[in-house]
């Protein structure tokens, strides 16, 4: 029994690999002053309960985007923790939550154990390396909250040094800077995660 076990275990790793995009961030040096920046970022432990504008709106939101997690993590629980979860971070390092939603999809399928073949880890993809940088070493990046925390604030990072550029800051994410395929591919994945807000939803409504 141990040793099916075992191998049931190895098989899901070798899985959560294989869905697991196969860039990854690329080490930089990082200025005293952004290394200090970034380690407030990481280091604040704020409840990740998400501010909408109104309890309807979040509702709503919930109540549109939980079904589309339903094939890609069944139990309901999970999907609202990990939606909520992402709404917060997102927020907080001002993101669209919807993008990060597409980037997860990219990276790693939703499979919260996902390693790719660089190394990177979970939901998010994130390298091991930033945890040297700017962590602590009791922060493991397959827990949801921490691994969401590191890359929302990694690519709050990027988009900073890259004005605002979108495609270029998931380049710069996925480490391949200057490539079209995964800045193409994170694009069309927000797509189907976008929404149209609860008051933007009722004046359409009202004219029809």
């Amino acid at each position: 029994m141990i040793r099916k076990m075992k191998t049931c275990a190895a098989l899901l790793c070798l899985c959560a690999c294989q869905l697991a995009w196969a860039g990854a961030q690329r080490q930089e040096d990082l200025s005293a002053s952004v290394q200090a920046a970034l380690q407030s970022a990481i280091a604040d432990h704020a409840s990740p309960e998400p501010i909408f504008p109104s309890m309807q709106e979040k509702l709503h939101w919930l109540n549109e985007m939980v079904p589309r997690l339903a094939k890609r993590i069944p139990d309901p629980q999970e999907r609202i923790d990990l939606l909520k979860t992402v709404y917060y971070e997102a927020q907080r390092a001002g993101l669209d939550p919807q993008m990060v939603l597409g980037l997860i999809q990219v990276e790693s399928g939703f499979h919260k154990y996902a390693v790719s073949s660089a190394g990177a880890r979970g939901l998010m993809q994130v390298m091991p390396f930033w945890v040297r940088q700017i962590g602590t070493p009791d922060q493991n990046l397959f827990y949801l909250r921490t691994n969401l925390r590191y890359g929302c604030t990694i690519l709050r990072y990027y988009l900073d040094i890259e004005k605002g550029d979108t495609y270029r800051a998931l380049g710069r994410y996925n480490g391949s800077l200057g490539r079209p395929e995964y800045p193409n591919a994170v694009r069309a994945a927000w797509d189907q995660w976008k929404y149209m807000p609860l008051n933007t939803a009722q004046s359409s409504t009202a004219r029809n």
